[in-house]
């Protein structure tokens, strides 16, 4: 079971096959994602299972690192995606569900405290709700660009 669990979705007036384009380009996301200020490739060629980056953003007025690393792909359909991070075992899930001419993107976060002390479970604890505010403000805004550029693809 997760401690923390959020999802988010947005409707993209873009085919699905232009979001998975946008949402599977590793070497875009800075380009496309707002909160991204730096992407570097750390395993794998394209986009597979095993593909790992290290992915800064900022956040709350500093610039954060995570190793991001692909473990799962239903081609054109979902991608499943692990990081660990400040004592949080990670699951992002991007699905993509067509919907008339567009796509829904549905973007499900997990967590998992890794803490072993009680007192480092606690204080995680006390700052989750904080935590889960901003990480579904940077998932939001991660939708809107995602969509910003799935949309220009289909246009051109």
């Amino acid at each position: 079971m997760s401690d923390i669990a959020l999802t988010v979705e947005r409707t993209i007036d873009a085919p699905a096959d232009a979001v998975w384009r946008v949402i599977t380009d590793v070497e875009g996301f800075e380009a496309v994602l707002s909160g991204v200020t730096r992407v570097e490739r750390l395993a794998g060629a394209g986009y597979t299972i095993g593909t790992r980056w290290r992915e800064t953003r900022r956040a709350r007025g500093r610039d954060e690192s995570q190793e991001l690393e692909v473990v799962g792909i239903d081609e054109g359909r979902s991608t499943m995606l692990a990081a660990e991070s400040h004592g949080l075992a990670q699951r992002t899930e991007l699905t993509l569900e067509p919907a008339g001419g567009g796509t829904v993107l549905r973007m499900r976060f997990a967590g998992t405290f890794l803490a072993v002390s009680w007192v480092q479970r606690v204080a995680a604890r006390l700052t989750a709700k904080l935590g889960a505010s901003t990480m579904r403000t940077m998932m939001q805004q991660d939708l809107d660009d995602i969509a910003a550029a799935a949309e220009g693809l289909a246009r051109s």
